[in-house]
């Protein structure tokens, strides 16, 4: 395939056949594009769209400003003459129409919208500022949601007796919020796709900070419950959105510690946010409430953060706006930005956002096994939250202080992991030419290893006659292995799925968090049943199965994700794009070269 052009008058070459119409159909360059962007054809289009949609099932012209309110009463009043292509009109008008029909659809090709190279209205040539304070404020939002998984049982002892509640009831409350954590991006992760990152960043800070103030001033544990529920729901946004967020910005070289400091915002927040809560619930003057109140002044703050610091990072949704300034400026409706043949139909938006995660999930393979494995990993994360209180509790005598301080061996393990990370990038920069994603997975190796160790030195330590320490250097591993694995999880899958990383998160993170929400319900009673050294053990024996899955995808990853249509499809977009900058460069180099000669000439 030819290199696809940059501009207009690149794409002006006539097509094979006089009679039909060509991109130089279009008015002079100046006229019809005063936000110099790119102007590309279907076939030299760069931003990609769902790849279960045809060309066929592009939305037409009259379509792409139409609200979706005037589409609903179209389809409630059977008004769908505005959805027929103009080659279905044909069939009805015999064969002297389907000929003029031909043409009026060769007439109205779109041309696609994109950015220059180059373009600082191109997030991914945002300042390094910029980015900074994106990232920052996007890990305060993951810091703030993790920090409220871990906290809430904490304040376990006082809520039981203000409540009247019991130890399972108050349980269900962490299980609730992993079960909206999980659920809602299903529909979350593709909608910042459609309609960009910063309003969803915003309305979700919004409503967990209202949930997390009902969860503050519940009268009754069915409200706490509840309340949970929709403050797990909005907070998915932390744990999904962040992760696309990241491949919007930043390049896969800078994407490493990018991701990097989200992952160790999301795990570490987890310990320090239990150390804190420990010693509120020890002040009989703040206890459980407080907990929930010192995170609604955090989420407070996040909310008055995303408009100051945040701004729209998905270039897509860019694309649209200006695209939409260009048909009105113009009057030409043929400019649209690719993104649009997915979402000017309202039907077409709904069956993309809601089935793209769940297809993801069920049909990558790349995705089914990274998420059998982190899913896993999180289980015992939350295993971890339930089971460290009564364990130092029982066997040490530590109070509620002294154990919200014990959680900060997740916090110790998570920076183990950052630190690791620094290796993992040195070797990602040395091998990435001729491994590709994979290079990511060479600490994840070392992870599936480290992760089996740390729980069986734990499973084997829950003795009161050997000392705590020994438990805490056991969690420490633990959460060191699973820092590395959530944050492979992360990286990896915006490598290998680029446009749809938050689909692909969103898809991971529903099986994932619906293990955090189900360990809980049956540790307790696994621990009363196993003991804490065999039920471990057993836990420790499932990670040592999980072994080969970094292994197999090091090896074979390439193979396995040609195979998917997701995955598949950004690996020859990725191919096409480096085609692109070899020709380019060189051109470059011979024209350089072409100057330098002519100079010696002279």
């Amino acid at each position: 395939m030819a290199p696809s052009g940059t501009s207009a008058d690149r794409l002006a070459a006539p097509r094979a056949h006089d009679d039909e119409a060509t991109l130089s159909d279009a008015p002079p360059v100046a006229e019809q594009n005063p936000g110099h962007l790119a102007i590309r054809s279907l076939e030299d289009v760069r931003e990609p769209v769902d790849p279960r949609l045809s060309p066929d099932q592009r939305p037409d012209n009259d379509r792409l400003d139409e609200g979706y309110a005037r589409q609903i009463d179209d389809y409630i009043h059977h008004r769908d003459h505005h959805l027929h292509k103009v080659a279905s009109h044909a069939t009805e008008k015999g064969k002297s129409d389907a000929d003029k029909s031909a043409t009026d659809v060769s007439q109205h090709e779109p041309l696609y919208v994109e950015f220059e190279e180059g373009d600082k209205r191109d997030p991914a040539n945002f300042s390094p500022m910029r980015k900074r304070m994106i990232l920052l404020t996007g890990c305060l939002f993951a810091i703030l949601v993790a920090s409220s998984s871990s906290a809430f049982a904490l304040g376990f002892a006082s809520m039981e007796r203000d409540l009247d509640c019991t130890h399972f009831q108050a349980t269900l409350g962490i299980s609730l919020y992993a079960l909206g954590f999980g659920v809602v991006p299903l529909v979350t992760a593709s909608f910042s796709e459609e309609f960009g990152r910063q309003p969803l960043y915003l309305w979700s800070g919004v409503g967990f900070l209202v949930f997390t103030i009902v969860t503050a001033v519940g009268k009754n544990i069915q409200t706490i419950l509840i309340a949970r529920f929709f403050a797990g729901a909005f907070g998915s946004t932390g744990s999904t959105m962040v992760g696309g967020t990241v491949a919007d910005i930043f390049t896969p070289q800078q994407r490493g510690n990018a991701m990097a400091s989200f992952a160790a915002a999301a795990i570490g927040a987890t310990g320090v946010g239990s150390l804190i809560s420990g010693w509120i619930e020890m002040n009989s003057h703040l206890e459980w409430r407080w907990i929930q109140w010192i995170h609604a002044i955090v989420a407070g703050i996040f909310v008055i953060c995303v408009p100051v610091f945040m701004t729209e990072t998905r270039a897509s949704v860019l694309l649209v706006r200006l695209a939409k300034k260009m048909r009105k400026e113009t009057g030409n409706p043929r400019y649209r930005a690719r993104v649009e043949d997915e979402r000017a139909s309202l039907s077409t938006l709904i069956y993309v956002s809601c089935t793209r995660p769940v297809y993801l999930l069920l049909t990558e393979p790349v995705i089914m096994s990274f998420t059998l494995w982190v899913g896993f990993a999180w289980g015992i994360l939350y295993v971890m939250i339930e089971s460290i209180g009564p364990v130092f509790e029982t066997l040490h005598g530590f109070n509620a202080g002294q154990v919200g301080s014990a959680y900060i061996t997740i916090t110790i393990g998570a920076l183990a992991g950052l630190a690791t990370n620094v290796i993992q990038e040195r070797l990602y920069a040395k091998n990435v030419a001729t491994r590709g994603p994979e290079a990511r997975l060479y600490a994840p190796m070392f992870a599936a290893i480290l992760f089996p160790v740390g729980m069986f030195i734990y499973a084997w330590c829950t003795y009161s006659r050997v000392h705590w320490i020994a438990l805490a250097i056991g969690i420490v591993l633990i959460m060191w292995g699973l820092f590395i694995i959530y944050l492979a999880v992360f990286t990896y899958l915006a490598d290998c799925y680029g446009p749809w990383a938050s689909s692909a998160l969103a898809g991971q993170s529903l099986f994932r968090n619906l293990m955090g929400m189900a360990f809980p319900l049956f540790t307790t009673q696994m621990f009363a049943k196993l003991t804490y050294h065999w039920a471990n053990t057993l836990f420790a024996l499932i990670a040592v199965l999980m072994i080969p899955i970094p292994y197999i995808l090091f090896y074979n990853g390439p193979a396995i994700r040609s195979r998917g249509r997701f995955s598949g499809q950004a690996m020859r977009l990725q191919q096409k794009k480096e085609e692109e900058t070899k020709i380019g460069n060189e051109t470059v180099t011979g024209a350089s070269e072409k100057g330098e000669k002519e100079k010696q000439d002279v």
